[in-house]
């Protein structure tokens, strides 16, 4: 049976993934309503682990959230379930090797930015990402098994590709605005941060 991680601890990690969001993305990432992400940072505004920074409506977690956030995290994932994510996480890089590939595909070519006035190459790019999601969605699902939260990564990836086949080109490497490339990024660090690994010293940006 997949680890179940707390409704608050869901809100406190997926602000410490984005570092700075509003709040439909906490609560998309938490899989929480935004009345239930709200109250959470809410919480964690009055323990001075996060800002909310009113002018832009983001929320920004501090200094002080990132170390409460570091032992948080370890009570919520423990050694055997950080150990039976190494398998499917060791495929998941194999894939992303790949998907940093297809990102640069769809937004240079030849060199050059990619206009987009060419459908057929920009056809036979969008394959490929949907190829991509087909094959990381088990990849997720089986470590979603092991920890719950994860879950919500695969409906949002699904998403995603959706928009893009439906001709919403932003939604393939937009800059937050829940695309594939954010969803994916997000996902990354999600797995980075509850395994322990650093990004530098692995080297998969």
């Amino acid at each position: 049976m997949a680890h179940q991680s707390e409704p608050a601890f869901r809100a406190f990690h997926a602000l410490r993934i984005k570092g700075f969001a509003k709040l439909d993305s906490v609560a998309g990432i938490a899989d929480l309503s935004e009345a239930e992400a709200e109250s959470h940072l809410g919480a964690l505004l009055d323990r001075g682990y996060a800002m909310f920074r009113e002018a832009r409506a983001l929320w920004q977690i501090t200094p002080a959230g990132k170390e409460a956030h570091r032992d948080a995290l370890a009570a919520d994932s423990p050694g055997s379930v950080t150990a039976a994510l190494h398998t499917p996480y060791e495929r998941f890089l194999g894939i992303n090797t790949a998907f940093k590939g297809l990102c640069g595909d769809w937004q240079l070519r030849d060199g050059q930015p990619n206009d987009h006035l060419d459908a057929a190459y920009d056809r036979a790019v969008i394959e490929r990402l949907v190829a991509m999601k087909d094959e990381t969605v088990p990849v997720v699902s089986e470590m979603a098994g092991v920890l719950g939260r994860l879950a919500p990564y695969v409906p949002r990836l699904e998403s995603a590709v959706k928009c893009v086949v439906a001709g919403e080109q932003n939604m393939f490497t937009g800059v937050m605005c829940d695309s594939f490339h954010d969803v994916w990024m997000e996902l990354h660090e999600d797995l980075l941060l509850t395994q322990g690994i650093d990004r530098v010293a692995e080297g998969s940006f």
